[in-house]
């Protein structure tokens, strides 16, 4: 296509919110490499591609995200991982709840002068519930939040078997950390073993056994 039609493409892309047109500067040479290799001009090493690879995974780059596959060099069946954003959300809401209610009960102890603060005429109203009021339960959710875990983080990823997505929680809970960072999960589906890989961002089957 002409210059022309390259630029109204990318500009119709970008009103559209895809975020291809939108390329970090990792993300554009893990293109370029992949161009390059199926042009047999290969740019960088097989290593320095998982590197890359592995690094825009860990970063959430949808452009390394896949779906269940088959690894010619490793002989693996593998799929991608990615954070669960939405359950690790709803991890902190009951710590986020009972900061509330707390908040409330410091209001009732008060005598109530918190809510006489919160309806001060503007600015002041503003300025004590966007920087005393939700910094206050923010900072006491967090506690408690961590209190209970630590360093946690929720991957998903689709069954290579069946495609069924999956969860798996990585982290210290009270005083018990996680073992290491895989973790070994039961698929919810079909049932298969799954080997949930932290660092890598990657769902494996395990290795067949010799009989």
């Amino acid at each position: 296509m002409s210059n022309e039609e390259f630029d109204n493409l990318k500009e119709e892309l970008m009103w559209e919110g895809s975020s291809v047109v939108m390329l970090s500067p990792d993300e554009q040479k893990l293109l370029e490499a992949s161009m390059a290799y199926a042009a047999g001009k290969s740019i960088m090493t097989d290593a320095e591609f998982d590197e890359l690879k592995a690094r825009l995974r860990k970063e959430g780059s949808s452009i390394v995200q896949e779906g269940p596959r088959c690894s010619l060099r490793s002989r693996k069946v593998y799929s991608d991982l990615s954070v669960d954003y939405l359950k690790m959300f709803l991890l902190n809401v009951p710590a986020a709840v009972i900061a509330l209610t707390l908040f409330f009960f410091l209001d009732d102890l008060t005598g109530f002068e918190i809510t006489y603060l919160l309806e001060l005429p503007e600015p002041f109203s503003f300025i004590f519930t966007w920087f005393a009021a939700l910094p206050l339960i923010f900072w006491l959710s967090q506690l408690l939040t961590n209190a209970i875990v630590k360093d946690f983080l929720i991957l998903k990823g689709p069954c290579p078997n069946c495609g069924t997505e999956n969860n798996s929680f990585f982290g210290t809970i009270l005083t018990i950390p996680s073992s290491s960072t895989t973790n070994t999960v039961k698929c919810s589906n079909c049932g298969t073993t799954l080997i949930y890989d932290s660092t890598a961002r990657l769902i494996t089957l395990p290795e067949p056994t010799e009989a």
